[in-house]
């Protein structure tokens, strides 16, 4: 039995490292299929997205390696720290080793399917490869509370519970962004940082001064020309990081011709995605109109970096990784320096500039308090992490952190509960 267990876990390990790119054409054909698309519409929708992805990837990619030299140099004045700050990957792998795992995607996709079918929710999270931000709380209510069910039980609980979330932001991001027919299911996100940017812009909305304050990427191409123009700023913004990291010309250069081009490729690639998409929702929702009568509609449950199409979203990530270095010289009693949060900076952003309707300002303001937060708890919950990570297949020496148990719900959540009635 236990042999057959790993062998099946093994299974479902390699299938998820075959990553979104090679994952998502086989996902959406097969649900165009199901949605009684045309097999030859179905089959070119599904390598669409995954052409899209893959190069929304290397985008994204090229956007990170572009700073990489602005990283390295605050990298330098970061050392003497004691913990170790991991990235999302190692993380999101580790994850996957324990027990329950093998049988958390295929209940909650079975659950999200029953729900859509009863009309309890309008979403289809199809973002299977961010499962990882439901495996990594499961993961951690095993290790504190030692018992694989809770953690199971802990894992599909933020799978059900960000559906409900992500129904509740799809008409804002369906009409922000212009992704017609999905919505975001990505759980730090949907249920963390879009709840709470939320609440920041109302209270902003009250504060005389600010309410009235509006930095609009569109505004400023009109008032500033040619300097306004999305391609010019991602030059620029890539300048300006240089210049306060003290990059040489060569750098300089490789850093704003990078951040540029990616503000222009990430769009593009975006597209791609959404012209195989947006068969599907039709389709869809189509399908639920025949099904379940006539305003049924369906939401795509898809990535948070379909988001990073928004120039804003470029600029305020650019103008945040200063910022952020600021941030853990000014948090007491910092254990670790953000060296890989950095990389990750990028996907805090399109909620940000949701909630704020692309006011610059305001996006800055409310990525710099979410930032803030986020490096409390993951300051915070330091044991907590390496505890995590022990039962796990990856080894680790020392004490480690991750963006995680900064900005996931199911980790804050589980950890306060274990602090109240547990430790």
């Amino acid at each position: 039995m236990e042999e057959n267990m790993q062998i099946l876990l093994n299974f479902f390990q390699e299938f998820m490292s075959l990553g979104a790119t090679v994952l998502l054409p086989f996902i959406v054909a097969i649900l165009g299929i199901i949605f009684k698309m045309d097999t030859k519409k179905a089959i070119k929708s599904g390598l669409l997205v995954g052409f899209g992805f893959q190069g929304l990837v290397l985008a994204v990619g090229l956007l990170i390696n572009s700073i990489n030299p602005v990283m390295e140099y605050y990298k330098s004045i970061g050392s003497g720290y004691s913990v170790l700050e991991i990235g999302f990957a190692p993380l999101g792998a580790a994850s996957w080793t324990v027990p329950f795992a093998v049988f958390v995607i295929p209940a909650i996709f079975f659950i999200n399917i029953i729900l859509v079918r009863f009309r309890i929710t309008k979403v289809l999270n199809i973002d299977i490869w961010n499962f990882m931000h439901f495996l990594v709380p499961g993961a951690l209510a095993y290790a504190l509370f030692g018992s694989a069910f809770v953690g199971f039980v802990v894992s599909l609980i933020c799978g059900i519970g960000v559906l409900f979330f992500a129904e509740w932001l799809a008409p804002a991001w369906q009409e922000f962004f212009g992704l017609e027919g999905t919505t975001c299911t990505t759980l730090s996100f949907a249920a963390w940082v879009y709840p709470i940017t939320f609440i920041l812009n109302k209270i902003m909305d009250k504060i005389p001064g600010i309410k009235n304050l509006d930095v609009n990427v569109s505004k400023l191409g009109d008032k500033l020309g040619i300097f306004g123009d999305t391609t010019i700023i991602g030059v620029l913004v890539g300048v300006f990081l240089s210049l306060i990291s003290k990059q040489s010309f060569s750098n300089t250069l490789t850093v704003a011709m990078g951040v540029g081009a990616s503000m222009v490729l990430i769009p593009r690639m975006i597209s791609v995605m959404m012209e195989g998409l947006t068969p599907l929702s039709n389709s869809a929702s189509m399908y639920m109109r025949n099904k379940l009568g006539e305003g049924s509609e369906l939401y795509i449950g898809m990535d948070i970096a379909l988001g990073l199409g928004d120039p804003a979203c470029i600029t305020v990530t650019a103008i945040m990784i200063p910022v952020t270095i600021l941030l853990s010289f000014l948090i007491p009693g910092m254990r670790f320096f953000p060296l890989g949060i950095l990389g990750e900076v990028c996907y805090l952003a399109p909620m940000c500039v949701l909630t704020s309707k692309g006011n610059l300002f305001r996006s800055l303001v409310t990525m710099t308090i979410m930032m803030a937060i986020t490096l409390v708890f993951m300051n915070m919950f330091i044991g907590e992490a390496t505890q995590m990570l022990s039962v796990t297949g990856v080894a680790v020496t020392g004490e480690v952190t991750a963006s995680h148990f900064g900005w996931n719900p199911g980790n804050l959540i589980v950890n306060i509960i274990y602090h109240l009635f547990a430790k």
